[in-house]
């Protein structure tokens, strides 16, 4: 293994980065956990690592009482995946081919290279920097954990300055704590000099530094966020949640006409977008996408991610966008139910969305409707079910608003562009010194109209 905390990420980064990069995905199956969860989790382990460009090679699970032992497996278990990553064969090869004559040898040659073995092993689970260290010297090849892995595919799909800042923080967080263990044998080998010490030592400190600056530029790009929120704290929003992949950024392509990047991949959108409801309302609607959950999502990205996520905090309504056509949306439902309290988001005002109904059956759709007869069926790629979020959102909206009547004098012609952007006009009469508007917006609009009739 590398013996740097640096070269350690690099060697992960290029590992992953391989056109042919086979995945041995391993589970540990405690006793409190079922079979079925096992198999869903592994299932969604396969799409996280198919992400990345992985192609899952097997997968194995073995019981286990926790997964906090020091060795992860049992001696058996290792010595079978072993064979799957070719460090056994390896070995044995070695041992019989020394009395093998010239046509055997390149008959063996042949043979092995039309054998594959995994080169990679992801294990369903978060483990140790120790545990990491110690399948990896039985296997032969990199050993990843599952936040790792969700980590790359954040790391890869940052655009924007916030959201490559809060990555490259939450990463920090997450592969520090395996400097010590990159670095202990070395510390003991050199413990008498000192200099193991003094090595390891400095690049903590670095780390540290690192981490600093990021919080530092993160927390700079964070005020400015929240000047543009400031700014537009009067207008309505609704924010889209839900499970990676459901079809939120679909959505918000479709409910904005916005050319918003849609993906059928894990974790596509990243970065918070904000767009105008269209076609245009009165008030004006803003819709914003968020970053998507997942089951097992590390507390340090949610924590990171947590600038990205303040867009929604605000919103009038959560669209609860839900992947209808997959199989285990219900366990998804769970997994966002338990995530967006620790995300900080009322969930108290929100629409459930099943999505993607075009591919259910009319019977599908029907049991749909008994089990959630307060959502909306949509496909993103109708316009009619389109049509109905639309209303829907206004409808939502227009309850949340009051209806109060204003004088506005005819010298006040400034006050009416700020109405018709903001506010919903009821009814307007006409008088000789100017006209009574009834208008329906939000209590703190209406009372900020108030105040500038007032300085007049």
């Amino acid at each position: 293994m590398n013996s740097t905390f640096l070269t350690r990420w690099i060697s992960m980064s290029t590992t992953m980065e391989q056109a042919d990069t086979r995945a041995l995905l391993i589970s540990i199956r405690t006793p409190n956990t079922k079979i079925e969860d096992i198999d869903r989790s592994l299932e969604e382990l396969g799409r996280l690592v198919s992400t990345l460009g992985f192609t899952v090679f097997a997968t194995q699970t073995q019981k286990q009482s926790s997964t906090q032992r020091l060795s992860v497996l049992g001696a058996g278990k290792l010595e079978e995946l072993a064979r799957m990553t070719k460090e056994l064969d390896d070995v044995e090869q070695r041992d019989s081919l020394a009395n093998i004559d010239e046509q055997e040898l390149n008959e063996f040659l042949i043979e092995s290279k039309t054998q594959l073995h995994a080169n990679v092993v992801v294990f369903d689970c978060e483990l140790s920097p120790m545990q990491l260290r110690n399948v990896e010297n039985v296997l032969g090849v990199e050993v990843f954990d599952r936040t790792g892995i969700i980590i790359e595919i954040f790391s890869r799909h940052a655009n924007t300055r916030t959201a490559r800042l809060q990555v490259e923080l939450a990463r920090l967080n997450y592969l520090t704590p395996r400097l010590r263990s990159d670095h202990g044998g070395d510390r003991e080998r050199q413990s008498g000099r000192g200099v193991g010490e003094s090595l390891f030592a400095t690049e903590r400190r670095k780390i540290r530094d690192k981490q600093a600056e990021l919080r530092r530029e993160l927390k700079k790009v964070q005020e400015v966020m929240q000047e543009q929120r400031s700014s537009r704290i009067e207008t309505p929003c609704v924010a889209l949640v839900g499970y990676t992949n459901a079809g939120k950024s679909s959505l918000m392509r479709a409910l904005t006409g916005s050319d918003v990047l849609v993906e059928d991949k894990l974790f596509a959108t990243l970065d918070t977008t904000v767009r105008a409801l269209s076609p245009d309302t009165q008030p004006r609607i803003l819709i914003s996408d968020t970053v998507g959950f997942i089951n097992k999502l590390p507390h340090d990205l949610i924590a990171s991610f947590h600038s990205t996520l303040e867009e929604a905090k605000g919103a009038t309504l959560l669209l609860y966008v839900v992947d209808a056509s997959d199989k285990d949306f219900r366990t998804q439902l769970k997994v966002v139910d338990a995530a967006l309290p620790q995300s900080h988001l009322n969930s108290n005002n929100r629409l459930l969305l099943l999505n993607k109904v075009d591919c259910l059956t009319p019977i599908e759709r029907q049991a749909l409707s008994c089990e959630f007869p307060n959502a909306l069926q949509i496909s993103t790629r109708n316009d009619d079910d389109i049509s109905l979020v639309h209303q829907a959102i206004q409808d939502v909206i227009a309850e949340q608003m009051c209806t109060a009547c204003f004088n506005i004098p005819y010298t006040a012609s400034g006050i009416m562009g700020e109405i018709h952007g903001k506010m919903q006009v009821i009814e307007e009469e006409y008088h000789e010194n100017g006209m009574r508007i009834t208008l329906k917006a939000s209590a703190a609009s209406l009372e900020r109209l108030n105040k500038m009739l007032q300085q007049q």
